[in-house]
């Protein structure tokens, strides 16, 4: 195991319990420690896994400013919890030293992976540590958890019996899929009927363009050729004109390809397309890990955006409500996604969490950066109320 020269060894008061590994040279041991932790976790998190964070972290960090911590339960004991952290200068634009969970830019949840039933002693470990570790200041700032979910609700817990809180600082609702309907009565009661009308017609419509075909990815079947296709289908579109399609820099197109292979070899990536004879005009990743689902990525042929295939190939996707290892799936999508948002009726809650150290400089700081976004917040409502008002449209 290597330990970063930005997180040195955090000294005496928790040394063996917290480790920072480099993930790129995981002993055996340590490897299948975090795949088992994986199916064991209390919530899961594939972005967190180590098919997707290992490359994650090695592709997408050039810097090696992120570091993977493994909690242990004691020295010498069963790894209990996985989580990528950072150290950051900046807090906003507020120059504050401070340790957060590392995420990048496809990195839709922030949960660590962490054994069910050992959420508390995950957060009183590794915040201990942070607490021991002189390169650790002020906060442990926590992105993307979900709200009252049990990793949550421990970090609650875990920051009273310390003597402070865990301030939420950001909230946002997504888009989720959880019914026990089939997938024609879910279809038929979030979709109003005139949509549902019209969807009709344009499949009919399109059906006349040639044969439409909805495919889904064998187990076993050749990789490859999917992640071309969806690749250069995303790259054709608002993405790719922008600069953000997966296939414009390097260094995502690899860690798309590695995280792909990764999540077919785990039995966990489900691939779906909507064809119109050998064109693919809508392609979605799902990564399925029971008792959950995430839906990573989606891409349509804009030039045939007038017969709205991303929603027909969503239509399809509901299949997921008959798979019983699937109680739900999160959209990963942006707050008020105006397509998924209204095929989806239900509603994943995500919250930003600080929690403060023990040192009282840093407890200071901490209270005094709460008073001013608390400060911040009421002063944005009322200008945000005003412009509602003057703008009603």
């Amino acid at each position: 195991m290597t330990v970063h020269p930005a997180f040195p060894a955090a000294g005496p008061a928790a040394p063996l319990a917290v480790r920072v590994v480099d993930p790129l040279s995981l002993s055996d041991e340590l490897a299948a420690a975090w795949d088992a932790l994986a199916a064991d976790a209390s919530e899961p998190n594939p972005f967190a896994e180590r098919w997707c964070l290992q490359s994650a972290l090695h592709l997408l960090d050039p810097e090696r400013q992120a570091r993977l911590v493994m909690v242990r339960d004691g020295e010498g004991g069963a790894v209990i919890g996985v989580m990528p952290l950072a150290p950051a200068l900046h807090y906003g634009r507020l120059p504050l030293r401070h340790v957060a969970g590392w995420a990048h830019p496809n990195h839709f949840h922030g949960a660590p992976l962490v054994r069910a039933g050992f959420e508390s002693l995950f957060w009183s470990i590794l915040l201990g540590w942070c607490d021991a570790a002189t390169w650790a200041k002020t906060l442990v700032h926590i992105p993307r958890l979900t709200e009252d979910g049990p990793l949550h609700r421990a970090l609650i817990e875990v920051a009273h019996m310390r003597g402070g809180d865990a301030e939420v600082v950001h909230r946002e609702e997504r888009a989720l899929l959880e019914s026990d309907l089939s997938p024609d009565a879910y279809w038929d009661a979030a979709v109003r009927a005139k949509k549902r009308k019209e969807l009709r017609r344009q499949a009919n419509r399109l059906a006349e363009e040639g044969a439409i075909v909805i495919r889904r990815r064998q187990a076993g079947e050749a990789l490859d050729p999917w992640l071309d296709a969806f690749l250069a289908l995303e790259a054709r579109g608002w993405k790719g004109r922008a600069g953000s399609a997966l296939a414009s820099h390097g260094d995502t197109e690899a860690w798309f390809r590695a995280i792909s292979a990764g999540a077919a070899e785990a039995g966990k990536l489900d691939m779906r397309a909507l064809y119109l004879g050998e064109r693919p005009l809508a392609m979605l990743i799902n990564f399925l890990c029971p008792p959950g689902g995430f839906s990573f990525k989606t891409a349509f042929d804009e030039e045939y955006a007038r017969f709205s295939p991303g929603v027909l190939l969503q239509q399809a996707n509901l299949d997921l409500l008959g798979d019983d290892r699937i109680d739900w799936v999160d959209s990963c999508a942006a707050p008020g996604h105006p397509m998924i948002d209204s095929i989806w009726r239900e509603r994943r809650r995500l919250v930003w969490v600080n929690v403060p150290l023990s040192a009282a400089g840093d407890r200071w700081r901490f209270h005094a950066l709460a008073r001013a976004e608390k400060l911040w917040r009421r002063w944005k409502r009322p200008a945000a109320k005003v412009g509602q008002e003057q703008d009603p449209s």
